[in-house]
């Protein structure tokens, strides 16, 4: 299995190998603290800090649903398989990534219910995942903008890539107003200058026969 996703990662371009690593750091905040507890419990100062996991609700599991997603779709993009997507796999990228990085700035106001006699606060762990859900939508921006062709479906034509026209040349140097204007009018016949007309009677007249 391990084989199987190294050459997933390696069969990726560039644009979609970074909204790889941005989903899985996503992923790997979930880890880090994002809750802290603290309060006063049997005449003592007691604190504790909580992971995403530790306090699962609706906006954990979307965050969750997103990182997953985003590598399980390119897991399959880097394996060819052929599924479109509305709008493209960049623009489910960028809006996955922008709705997990709402959804963790909710939950920095929105925090859970703290237990008896305690008081609940954020911790370092949320930023960096609100940074990771940022990032995730920038990676998605860059793969929209790279324009990448799609596996096509059975029995569907192959797509190909139309390269974007690049930035205009250079202008070229001024022409001189007192230098005379080409005429672009009809070339004249080069074989009409050869053409001679014959008399009637079939004979060709010649100098000679001018007296």
């Amino acid at each position: 299995m391990i084989h199987r996703l190294r050459r997933a990662f390696t069969n990726l371009r560039p644009e979609q190998r970074l909204a790889a690593a941005t989903a899985a750091a996503l992923f790997f905040t979930m880890f880090l603290p994002w809750y802290s507890t603290s309060g006063i419990e049997k005449g003592k100062s007691v604190s504790n800090t909580l992971t995403a996991f530790g306090a699962f609700s609706f906006v954990e599991a979307a965050v969750l649903l997103v990182a997953v997603g985003v590598l399980v779709l390119l897991f399959h993009r880097a394996e060819g398989r052929s599924f479109h997507l509305p709008g493209g796999d960049g623009v489910v990228i960028m809006a996955g990534g922008a709705w997990a990085a709402l959804l963790t700035f909710y939950r920095t106001l929105d925090k859970p219910d703290p237990p008896a006699n305690q008081i609940v606060g954020v911790e370092w762990g949320i930023f960096v995942a609100i940074l990771a859900g940022l990032a995730l939508a920038y990676a998605g921006n860059r793969l929209r903008a790279a324009h990448l062709v799609e596996p096509p479906l059975p029995g569907e034509e192959p797509t190909r890539r139309v390269p974007r026209p690049g930035p205009p040349g250079p202008p070229g140097p001024p022409r001189d107003p007192r230098s005379p204007r080409v005429s672009r009018g009809p070339l004249p016949d080069p074989h009409a200058a050869e053409t001679e007309v014959a008399p009637p009677g079939g004979r060709q007249l010649s100098f000679d026969d001018q007296d």
